[in-house]
């Protein structure tokens, strides 16, 4: 058994000797952001492990790029398959080389594919996590049809998404990609088109509507919005205040919680 927070200094370790990972994930780029950073990496796994409930549960982890949270999960003892597209697949391998260190990764699978593409029986799955990858799944519907059918009558979709009504998210997307909320693009590997949603980032109330087409509910008791303040804010020596605090103002503060919160986690369960 492995703790997010021991995780978390598993990887730091990991990092300093990874440029590719370092390029990504940036937590060690600037002492200035390190703790903003580090948070943000912990939340989000800290919500993963909080809501794992059965180690005989059966996970997709969609979208698992370099499949730092499946490798998490393989080594508190779950089954993980993870499926990717891009860059991270040819990664992941050498990875599991540095995990297999500290304990037993041969439970988590991962292969290259489309969703769309996929032949997956019907409830072959428990959970499903997609950790910033809803967003890029066009079309969402149909994706999350696809959710619905392969997960037993129990199941959980996991999910860690950007606040789509966060306005600095906003204006941050419409400055890279205008309105062109979903594009097409060519996979060298897959050697075919696929849709691609474009940063096609949403606020929980679209979330919520979108899953309840495909017959899920959203469990309002596993909802949190993480990241309102920014790096120059938390340090190391404020870390657990800082978070507390974020932790506190959304459940208070309508206002911010829509519109200054950059993150939001929540589950959706089959209905």
């Amino acid at each position: 058994m492995i703790t997010p927070e021991a995780f978390f200094d598993l990887f730091l370790k990991e990092l300093e000797g990874t440029p590719e990972l370092r390029t990504y994930y940036k937590i060690l780029n600037n002492p200035k952001s390190f703790a903003f950073r580090k948070a943000h990496f912990l939340q989000r796994l800290q919500f993963v492990n909080r809501v794992m409930q059965n180690k005989n549960d059966r996970i997709w982890d969609v979208g698992c790029g370099y499949a730092t949270t499946a490798i998490f999960l393989a080594l508190n003892g779950y089954c993980v398959y993870g499926s990717t597209l891009e860059f991270y697949f040819k990664e992941i391998e050498k990875r599991l080389k540095y995990w297999n260190q500290f304990g037993d990764v041969s439970t988590f699978k991962y292969g290259y594919e489309n969703l769309f593409d996929m032949q997956i029986q019907p409830a072959s799955y428990d959970v499903i996590i997609v950790q910033d990858t809803l967003h890029h799944l066009e079309p969402l519907t149909d994706a999350i049809g696809i959710f619905n059918k392969v997960l037993s009558e129990k199941g959980r979709i996991v999910v860690s998404e950007v606040n789509g009504n966060n306005i600095f998210e906003r204006l941050k997307f419409y400055k890279q990609r205008g309105n062109k909320r979903i594009i097409e693009i060519y996979d060298d590997k897959l050697k075919k088109n696929i849709l691609f949603g474009n940063e096609n980032v949403r606020p929980m109330k679209v979330w919520e509507r979108e899953f309840t087409k495909q017959h899920f509910i959203i469990d309002k008791s596993s909802l949190q919005y993480i990241r309102l303040f920014p790096p120059q804010v938390i340090k190391n020596e404020n870390f657990d205040r800082v978070l507390q605090r974020e932790q506190s103002l959304w459940r208070k503060n309508d206002f911010l919680k829509e519109y200054f919160f950059f993150g939001i986690n929540f589950i959706a369960k089959k209905n």
